[in-house]
């Protein structure tokens, strides 16, 4: 598949400010001016995140009623449920608050909604289970800012709520005795990007200070918050890279007994966990016991002190993770199988299937699986209890969420946001939700949108990778969303003749600039293998990463993509 390059813009004068001040390579300032950094001292703190930066957590609107309500229950012996959702942010969220708050008080319950018999959320179901159990307080996590009926149903019960949530709310606020979300337009709290663990964090922060509790009661929790923020795509700037970096350092020094147990799972044994591998080898278990089974095994595995029992439902996760990867597999490849047989497929905006057997748990996963085949809107549907629902997921840039929305007229119900969305519609109306779906699309669409755009922070020759380069570069992780990995374009690069193709779908490649050479991996291009054959030389955009091998480190490249250098071939 064909790519853009887009190299991203910088500002000169800050840069060259920058260099004079740090002496380091100049591309390095650039990337720090590229990611917010444009003095020494922001530069410092960057590099040298400490916990004492985080904010005064009753600086959030909300935050002195929040603690006064959890301490009156403390005191009246009160039952408290923690309620999350069945996602990874959901059930870290549940996890820590819990696990906290048992260590103060003796009456505490939690609470996951299931996610096929309740739906995502605060549930009906939910809140009559907390009456039944004579509940006075419930503090929702990673959920709630949308449930205004349902807070409303709680308090004709008799039953207050805390509401700790990150997404954005609506016009109507839910009546709850206090709502905890940086996003809410009148709440003064100066970082806008926790996640729902993130937002439990704070909480669990400012009760420790109003009874008195050392820092370690809630900063224990810190290897939850980073899976959390990992797995929900939230920014890593700010106060979550904070949070990050130092939930990294517990989950390698001190990791809790339930990270232990699903790292211990792992194939793949890596010298040092990051944020990566949070994303690919913890959260996929944990979202699989909501996708194929239920997600209070994922907090029942973080709450467990017991190593054995805690390796226990790990396996137990594990399975459901073998089951989920099975599910998608099978389902993306019958998909894929539709698309290539549907000659009208190519000419398409967007991908709309529907097959009635298909697991709802991984309709979105496939959804990402075949935009990278069909780059395109994509939505995947199936059926459930006579009602046809699906996952719908974006190519960046575009609106879904508004796309689907312009449909509405066939549909039930419809949630989520810019680049991902679910839906609802009754089996007869499939076919022209797609049709109509389509039509919205094409007219909104721009050839920009179906071509995958690389984004190049800057062009540097070889010589410029060094170990003294790369170790800089190392000090900037954690990486994620607003502070990726960075990606590098060299000019007029000439192949050795010893680049060759390695697994039928990938290329080893050996090149040269110069004197200058290195080795690298580029997966998933190999059809473009000729390119290298045919032209003398090429542009390589790549990333800088460390080879450990024989007791020897060396520096290698893993190639994004390359193209002929103009005037070459």
């Amino acid at each position: 598949m064909e790519k853009r390059w887009k190299i991203l813009p910088t500002d000169l004068m800050h840069e060259r400010a920058l260099h004079a001040v740090l002496k380091i390579n100049p591309v390095l300032c650039r990337l720090l001016v590229q990611r917010g950094y444009p003095t020494f001292e922001k530069a410092k703190a960057f590099f040298r995140p400490v916990l004492s930066d985080l904010h005064d957590p009753m600086r959030m609107k909300d935050m002195d009623k929040a603690v006064q309500r959890i301490l009156q229950a403390l005191e009246n012996g009160e039952k408290i449920l923690v309620y999350g959702d069945y996602d990874v942010d959901g059930t870290t969220s549940v996890a820590s608050m819990f696990n906290f708050l048992s260590e103060i008080h003796s009456e505490v319950m939690f609470y996951i909604p299931h996610r096929y018999k309740e739906g995502y959320g605060v549930s009906k179901t939910g809140i009559d289970y907390a009456a039944g159990e004579d509940v006075r307080l419930i503090i929702s996590l990673d959920c709630g800012i949308k449930a205004a009926e349902l807070i409303g149903y709680a308090a004709s019960l008799g039953i207050d709520f805390i509401v700790c949530d990150h997404h954005l709310p609506d016009a109507v606020l839910p009546p709850a005795v206090a709502i905890l979300n940086p996003k809410q337009p009148d709440c003064l709290y100066p970082y806008k990007e926790l996640c729902g663990c993130g937002v439990g964090y704070k909480l669990m922060q400012a009760l420790a200070a109003a009874r008195g509790l050392p820092a370690e009661s809630y900063e224990r929790y810190l290897d939850l918050v980073v899976t959390a923020i990992a797995a929900d795509i939230v920014p890593v700037t700010g106060e979550n890279r904070i949070l990050a970096f130092y939930g990294l350092k517990r989950v390698n020094e001190q990791p809790s007994v339930g990270i232990k147990a699903l790292l211990d799972l792992s194939d793949k044994k890596v010298e040092e966990i990051n944020m990566q591998n949070l994303i690919f080898m913890v959260a996929p278990r944990i979202n699989a016991a909501g996708r194929m089974d239920d997600a209070r095994k994922a907090v029942e595995l973080f709450t467990q002190k017991d190593p054995e029992k805690a390796a226990a439902i790990a396996r137990q996760l594990h399975a459901d993770n073998s089951d989920r990867k099975e599910a998608d597999s099978q389902i993306t490849q019958q998909a894929l199988e539709m698309l290539s047989a549907d000659a009208k497929a190519v000419l398409r905006k967007t991908t709309v299937l529907y097959q009635e057997h298909w697991h709802k748990g991984v309709l979105g996963i496939v959804a990402s699986r075949l935009i990278e085949t069909y780059f395109r809107p994509t939505i995947v549907l199936t059926l459930s209890e006579g009602v046809v629902c699906g996952s719908a997921r974006s190519v960046p840039g575009f609106n879904l969420y508004e796309a689907i929305h312009g449909c509405r007229d066939y549909l039930l119900g419809y949630g989520g946001h810019f680049a991902a969305a679910g839906l609802t519609m009754l089996p007869e109306h499939v076919a022209g939700f797609s049709e109509a779906f389509e039509q919205v699309v094409a007219d909104n669409l721009t050839d920009e949108h179906l071509v995958p755009e690389v984004s190049i922070d800057a062009e540097i020759n070889f010589s410029d990778i060094k170990f003294s380069f790369y170790n800089i570069i190392q000090q900037m992780r954690p990486f994620g969303p607003e502070n990726r990995t960075p990606v590098f374009v060299a000019r007029n690069v000439e192949n050795t003749g010893l680049s060759k193709i390695v697994k039928e779908k990938h290329i080893r490649f050996v090149v040269r600039q110069g004197r200058h050479h290195f080795t690298g991996i580029g997966f998933g291009l190999a059809d473009k293998f000729d390119i290298l054959q045919r032209s003398p030389q090429i542009d390589l955009v790549f990333k800088i990463d460390e080879n450990h091998w024989n007791n020897s480190r060396t520096l290698q490249l893993t190639v994004v993509d390359f193209a002929a250098s103009q005037g070459a071939g």
